[in-house]
Formats: structure tokens, C-alpha cells, sequence
């Protein structure tokens, strides 16, 4: 995915310079409406696993068992790498916004 994003936008980077078409905006909107909606389920994915490690974690150090400890690394581990595509994400929707203001000026 990030791939595909960083692709997207060199595209946008290179039309800027030429000419912008009502075309280009209408997939432009259309883009970001994809990207909001993946960005949209990372951020339920990484509240659920943020949920779930606060309860290992409980329960880790509850019951004091091994098992749930390396349980709870695992999840620890995978939500960090959650919030930095998270991160990624929103960072490129807010270009794309910008992106979308810069087609709208140039058109005018």
C-alpha cells in the first residue's frame, strides 16, 4: 500500500507542472476517499489492538503466567507497527489534501 501512495503521488507531483484537468481532480477525490476509507479501518484495527493489549497487560500482571507474556509482546509489537502505518497515513492524506487546494488553484 505504501508503494501504491508513494506511486499516487508522484503522479500528482508531476501533473502539477502540466496541465490539471477537471479529470484529474475527480480522481484526485476519488483517491482520497479510498485512502480515508483504508485509513478508517487502521485506525479501528489499531484501537482494538491497543484495547486488547491494555487487557493482556491486565492480565499479565494479574495472573503472572508466562504464556500471557509473551502473548502480550506479540500484540505490543504488532501495534507499534500499527501506529506507524497509521501514522504514514494520515501524514499522506493530509498531503493529498494540500494537493487537492493546489489542483483547485491552479484550475482557476
Amino acid at each position: 500500500m505504501k508503494k501504491y501512495i508513494k506511486n499516487y503521488i508522484e503522479t500528482l507531483e508531476n501533473k502539477l507542472n502540466g496541465k490539471i484537468t477537471e479529470k484529474d481532480i475527480i480522481e484526485l477525490l476519488n483517491k482520497i476517499k479510498f485512502f480515508s476509507h483504508e485509513r478508517l479501518i487502521h485506525l479501528l484495527v489499531t484501537l482494538f489492538f491497543a484495547l486488547l493489549g491494555l487487557i493482556f497487560i491486565y492480565f499479565t500482571f494479574t495472573l503472572k503466567l508466562f504464556l500471557l507474556l509473551v502473548i502480550t509482546i506479540i500484540i505490543l509489537v504488532m501495534l507499534v507497527f500499527y501506529i506507524i502505518h497509521y501514522y504514514f497515513l494520515e501524514n499522506t492524506l493530509l498531503y493529498l489534501y494540500k494537493m487537492y487546494d493546489k489542483f483547485n488553484d491552479k484550475i482557476k
